[in-house]
């Protein structure tokens, strides 16, 4: 064996959710060669004496698109042993055409990196061209499907949009999109029916692909929108999955029960659905989605324009008061002001303040007039709204087809990343699970790691990655259990995770002994079957 770097010592956790068992790993190039009692090669060795050798994770659910443009590193991801980052929340880097091009250039970018490209495929291309620290992945936004025909308008598509749509679709999935990832509480996504996501659905069937999505509704229309996911898996023959599942709002927290019952019996009948999760109480979006879809049309300016507007904001404003509601309210599901934290700059007194005490040292008589200011001037602002329940979240990761995501961006603690604040899930994620949730009992060791690498290998159809055997990709996450430690908190979030001790991208050492290597192996992953 002519190995060009052996791993030693350590006890391997495959990821397949079978016991450990203490083995040495050899590596050749970008693959695993051999798994067992390896005798010395006299080549490069890694000690792993009193560590775990597991799979790198995979983050399923990823915004590091601008951020690794920035800065390619992915360091509170890497910390944490993830390898592999999946994009594609509702909207895509690519395809970016027609109307929608248009609307992207006005809109601006959350970190100053670019947001569009002709085709997925570029994007991902150009990234791991550039150097990227860790493998990238992305579903097709739905929003890149519905744009470049119907622009920021709420409206059906018409038949011929949809079926042009459709063979945007079939064009992207052909060169490798991992599925359709859409955001429904979000606008222009919202305006998206039924009949349209069952639509794009039909193609996914046609190609073994995912449909994902941060489904219609999280608090009191919970089971509504699980049960629309549901039905278009059912109709489409596709598979599918919830993003970051969660019972938003403490009147909504019995629901999940139901929505977990929901699925298991939508799986009982051949129907394939899964889902993911962030171990946190709080979630995280841009403050202009607790302003309900329909003032949105027409994009950030439409709104802009009804916000300045006095008989149009006090609408607004009533809209968000009122408890009879037909869409996604987030600020009456965080309790109001006092339950939404603002991630914003420090300059400017936002970071780390809520919502109450903005609009306390502005004067503002009213927290809602403060949201509406703030949104005109910062469409991007960030906030964490404490809407879950940590018992839900243990909940459902008490069944094993729920995986783990960030839902955040791969950050460096450093500036200018660490000017603004962000949710601590960006740093902790997966060291939370791995650490507190394994030590606590709410999974073993094993089952952890199966959630978070062949599970999700396997739903994204990622062939020969998640897994610790002769002939995978040699992306590995090598771990001290006992230290994994999530640091960060909503008050102090830009702390990386402890307990990695060595990570292999594509079998090339992008932390050792603790510390960043600066190394960027990483690659732009395709769909495909095994």
């Amino acid at each position: 064996m002519s190995a060009d770097l052996v791993i030693r010592g350590g006890l391997v956790v495959d990821g397949t959710g079978a016991p450990a068992r203490r083995a040495d790993v050899a590596v050749s190039g970008d693959r695993i060669e051999a798994v067992g009692e390896l005798s010395s090669t006299g080549g490069p060795e890694l000690d792993a004496e009193g560590c775990v050798v597991a799979p790198g994770f995979i983050n399923v659910l990823s915004h590091a698109y601008e951020t690794l443009q920035l800065d390619p590193r992915g360091l509170s991801d890497l910390y944490q042993g993830v390898t592999t980052e999946i994009f594609g929340e509702g909207r895509s880097m690519g395809p970016v055409t027609g109307r929608m091009t248009e609307l992207v250039a006005a809109e601006p970018p959350q970190f100053g990196g670019r947001t569009s490209w002709p085709r997925l495929g570029d994007f991902l291309d150009g990234l791991e061209k550039a150097g990227v620290g860790l493998n990238i992945g992305s579903f097709v936004g739905a929003e890149n499907l519905r744009m470049p025909f119907a622009g920021a308008d709420d409206r059906p598509l018409t038949e011929d949009e949809l079926s042009a749509a459709c063979a945007l679709l079939d064009e992207e999935l052909a060169d490798g999109a991992l599925g359709v990832g859409s955001a429904l509480i979000y606008s222009p996504g919202s305006y998206a029916s039924t009949e349209e996501l069952i639509a794009y659905a039909r193609v996914l069937a046609r190609h073994d692909a995912l449909y994902i999505s941060h489904i219609r509704g999280e608090s009191d229309r919970l089971v509504e929108a699980v049960d629309e996911l549901i039905r278009i898996a059912r109709e489409s023959s596709a598979r599918a999955e919830i993003y970051h599942l969660k019972a938003s709002g403490r009147p909504n927290w019995p629901l999940m029960g139901s929505v977990l019952g929901r699925v298991e019996q939508a799986r009982a009948a051949g129907i394939e659905v899964t889902a993911d999760v962030y171990p946190y109480e709080a979630g995280s979006t841009f403050l202009s989605a607790f302003i309900p879809p329909r003032f949105h049309a027409g994009g950030h300016g439409g709104l802009a324009a009804r916000i300045a507007d006095a008989g149009t904001r006090a609408e607004i404003k009533a809209a968000i008061s009122d408890p009879r509601q037909d869409w996604e309210n987030l600020y009456l599901g965080s309790g109001g002001a006092d339950g939404i934290l603002l991630l914003g700059d420090e300059a400017a007194g936002l970071k780390g303040r809520t919502l109450t005490e903005v609009s306390r040292a502005r004067g503002d008589d009213d927290p809602l007039d403060t949201l509406l200011d703030l949104v005109a001037a910062q469409p991007k602002l960030m906030v964490a709204e404490f809407t879950a329940s940590e018992a839900d979240v243990r909940h459902a990761l008490g069944h094993p087809w729920v995986s783990v995501c960030t839902d955040s961006e791969a950050l460096a603690a450093e500036p200018p990343f660490t000017d603004s604040s962000i949710h601590p899930r960006t740093y902790g994620a997966f060291a939370r699970v791995l650490g507190l949730y394994v030590r606590e009992g709410v999974l073993t060791l094993e089952e952890a790691v199966r959630r978070m690498t062949s599970l999700p290998a396997e739903n994204l159809r990622l062939v020969d990655r998640g897994v610790v055997r002769p002939g995978a990709f040699a992306d590995l996450a090598v771990f001290v259990p006992e230290a994994v430690r999530d640091n960060a908190t909503y008050l102090d979030p830009h702390r990386y995770a402890d307990g990695m001790r060595h990570v292999l991208v594509n079998g090339r050492p992008a932390f050792r002994d603790g510390e960043p290597t600066g190394i960027l192996a990483g690659q732009a992953l395709r769909r495909r079957r095994g």
